[in-house]
C-alpha cells in the first residue's frame, strides 16, 4: 500500500496515510485549555505532511477525570474559541485533526482531580485502590463523554477517537485484570465493551462524525489479556469507523518501546487485517517500518518519530534524510515533570519560539565531529555559513563508545543521518587537527571506571551503563538497583535482562557499598544545544564580518 495515497475514515478524506500518534505533551495550561504554544507544536507536524493529527487524551471531566499535569481538556463551552483555533490552524496548514477523549479513571492523578478517584471494579492500580463505580457513576461518564464529542465538533475538530487503551477508564472496563464486576458491566466481553458500545451508540446518534478507538491489541502484564481477546474486542465494538491498535496496560513496553524491542512489535501481533479501517501505531520508524506496518493496517501511527522530526512524511516523499528516533525514551517520557521534549530535535515543544534569522556568508572552522560538532555545523551551514570539519580521530566521538548492542543499533541512524546532512549541504571533513576555530568538543568527559577487579556502581550516567557492560566481561560487576531509577521503565526491563545475561548483579543500596559515579547527565540532547549555542555565541562576537 501507498503511503501517500488519500484515504477515508468514516466520510472525511485524509490525504495521506500518516497519522501523528495522540502523545501526551504538558504543553497546555493548567486548566486543560490549549495556547499558542501547544497549537505551534501540532501546526509543525501537520505541516510537515501528516495528513492527520490526533491530539493527545483530552480529558472529559474536570472532577476527576483528569492523568497529567498541563493534560488537554475539553469539558465546558468556555473552551471552544481556543479549541476552534487550533482546529482552524491545522486546516490551514492542510491536515485533518481528531480529538481523543478520555478519562482516566483509576489512573486519575489525586493530584490534579478534586472529586473521588473511581474505576470498574476497586483492585489496585500500581499502590493505589479506587472506589468501585456505581451504575449511577457509569452513567454520568458515558454523558461527559457525548458532551465531550458535541464540544468537538463545534470547534470544528473532523473526527472523535475514545482512548480505549494503556490502563485508562474505558480499558479499565475492557481488562478483565481489572474489570470484576458482576453486573451488565462485567463479566462477559459483551458486558465489559457495553459502555462503550453504549457511548458510541449516543454519539452517532447526535453526530455525523468520523468516530474511532484506540485500544491495547494485547496487554504486556503479567496476567494481561492477548492479541486474539484484543482482536475479539474490536470486532464486536459498535458504530466505529477505525480502530487504532496501541498495547500495554500499566507495564512496559507498551506501544513506547525502548531500543531494546523490535520496531514494529504491535504489528507483529496482529495477525491479519480486519475488516473496518485500522490504524497502527508502535515503534514505526523508517519505510521499511511503515510498509510492514501496512500490510496489517490501512494508517501508519508515528508517535516519537513525529517528535523526532515533524517533517517525516515530506522528507520519505523527497527521499530527503531526517532525524530518525532513536527511541531512547528520555526527554519525551519525563512527563512527570515537564513538558514534551525530544532527545535529538532541539526544537521539539518550543516550536513557537523559533523564528528564521538572517542569512550570513563565510567560512568556519569547526573542531571535533561528536554531536555537538555535528550539530553545529548542520546549524550553522543552515545560516548560511561554509563550514569546515575538523576531526584528528574517529566521526561521531563518544557514540563510538556505546557497548550496549541494542542501544547502538538504534543510534547508529542519527550519525548516518548526520553524514547525508554534510554530504547535502557540502561540508568538507578533514581528518587532522586544528588550533583554531570554533571548538565543539564535548562539554562533559566522565572519567573511565577502573575495571581492575571487581567493581561497584551507583549512577544515573547512561555511559557507566555501557561500562558496565564492558567491564562485565572480564571482571564482577555489582549495580545498584537505585541505578535503575533513571531509566525509563522500559529501559529498565531491557537493560536489567542484558546486564543479568553478562552477569551483572544488582543489589539494594542498604545491602551494599557502592561507589558513586557522578549525578549530572549530559546527554545528546545537551550535546546538540550546546553545538548550537557555540554557533550563536561566535556570530554575536563576529556578526559584522560575515554580513
Amino acid at each position: 500500500m501507498n503511503p501517500f495515497e488519500k484515504a477515508n475514515i468514516g466520510g472525511a478524506e485524509i490525504k495521506n496515510r500518516f497519522v501523528m500518534a495522540p502523545m501526551i505533551s504538558n504543553l497546555c495550561n493548567p486548566d486543560g485549555t490549549t495556547n499558542e504554544n501547544h497549537i505551534r507544536y501540532l501546526e509543525e507536524r501537520a505541516r510537515g505532511g501528516f495528513g492527520l493529527i490526533i491530539t493527545e487524551y483530552a480529558y472529559v471531566d474536570d472532577s476527576n477525570g483528569k492523568g497529567s499535569p498541563n493534560e488537554m481538556g475539553i469539558f465546558s463551552r468556555s473552551q471552544l474559541p481556543k479549541l476552534s483555533r487550533l482546529t482552524e490552524r491545522i486546516h490551514s496548514a492542510g491536515s485533518k485533526i481528531f480529538v481523543q477523549l478520555v478519562h482516566s479513571g483509576g489512573k486519575a492523578n489525586p493530584h490534579y482531580n478534586t472529586g473521588k478517584i473511581f474505576a470498574p471494579s476497586s483492585v489496585d492500580y500500581i499502590g493505589s485502590i479506587p472506589e468501585e463505580m456505581t451504575k449511577d457513576d457509569i452513567k454520568k461518564v458515558e454523558e461527559k463523554f457525548v458532551n465531550a464529542a458535541e464540544l468537538a465538533y463545534r470547534a470544528g475538530f473532523d473526527g472523535i477517537e475514545l482512548h480505549g487503551a494503556h490502563g485508562y477508564l474505558l480499558q479499565e472496563f475492557i481488562s478483565p485484570a481489572l474489570n470484576k464486576r458482576t453486573d451488565e458491566y462485567g463479566g462477559s466481553v459483551e458486558n465489559r465493551i457495553r459502555i462503550l458500545n453504549e457511548i458510541s451508540s449516543a454519539i452517532k446518534s447526535k453526530l455525523n462524525m468520523p468516530l474511532g478507538i484506540r485500544l491495547s491489541l494485547y496487554e504486556d502484564d503479567e496476567g494481561g489479556y492477548d492479541a486474539d481477546y484484543g482482536i475479539d474486542v474490536a470486532s464486536r465494538l459498535e458504530n466505529m469507523d477505525y480502530v487504532h491498535f496501541s498495547s500495554g496496560r500499566f507495564a512496559p513496553p507498551g506501544s513506547s518501546a525502548s531500543f531494546y524491542y523490535d520496531n514494529v512489535h504491535i504489528g507483529a501481533k496482529l495477525k491479519k487485517k480486519l475488516d473496518k479501517n485500522t490504524m497502527l501505531v508502535g515503534s514505526i520508524r523508517s519505510m521499511e517500518d511503515i510498509e510492514k506496518a501496512l500490510t496489517v493496517s490501512d494508517f501508519v501511527v508515528l508517535g516519537r518519530q513525529a517528535l523526532a522530526d515533524p517533517y517525516t512524511p515530506v522528507k520519505i516523499k523527497m527521499k530527503m534524510p531526517y532525524r530518525v528516533c532513536i527511541r531512547c525514551n528520555q526527554a519525551c517520557r519525563n512527563l512527570a515533570n515537564a513538558e514534551v521534549r525530544c532527545t535529538i530535535n532541539p526544537y521539539t515543544g518550543i516550536e513557537g519560539t523559533v523564528h528564521p534569522g538572517r542569512k550570513y556568508h563565510g567560512e568556519i572552522a569547526i573542531v571535533g565531529s561528536g554531536i555537538k560538532g555535528l550539530e553545529a555545523a548542520l546549524y550553522s551551514a543552515n545560516k548560511g555559513f561554509k563550514p569546515i570539519i575538523y576531526e584528528e580521530s574517529s566521526f561521531g566521538g563518544q557514540f563510538n563508545e556505546i557497548i550496549d548492542k541494542y542501544k547502538k543499533r538504534d543510534f547508529t541512524p542519527l550519525i548516518e543521518y548526520y553524514r547525508s546532512m554534510l554530504e547535502k549541504y557540502g561540508i568538507e571533513i578533514r581528518q587532522e587537527s586544528s588550533n583554531t576555530g570554533i571548538f565543539c568538543l564535548p562539554d562533559k568527559v566522565y572519567p573511565d571506571i577502573l575495571d581492575v577487579g571487581d567493581v561497584s556502581i551507583d549512577t544515573n550516567i547512561y555511559r557507566y551503563f555501557d561500562d558496565a557492560l564492558r567491564i562485565a566481561e572480564k571482571n564482577k560487576v555489582i549495580m545498584s538497583n537505585n541505578s535503575l531509577n533513571s531509566l525509563e521503565r522500559s529501559r529498565v526491563t531491557g537493560y536489567r535482562r542484558l546486564a543479568e545475561k553478562a552477569g551483572i548483579e544488582f543489589k539494594d543500596m542498604d545491602h551494599y557499598d557502592f561507589k558513586l559515579y557522578d549525578s549530572s547527565q549530559y546527554d545528546i540532547l545537551e550535546a546538540m544545544k550546546s553545538g548550537r549555542r557555540v554557533i550563536e555565541n561566535y556570530i554575536l562576537e563576529n556578526e559584522t564580518e560575515f554580513l
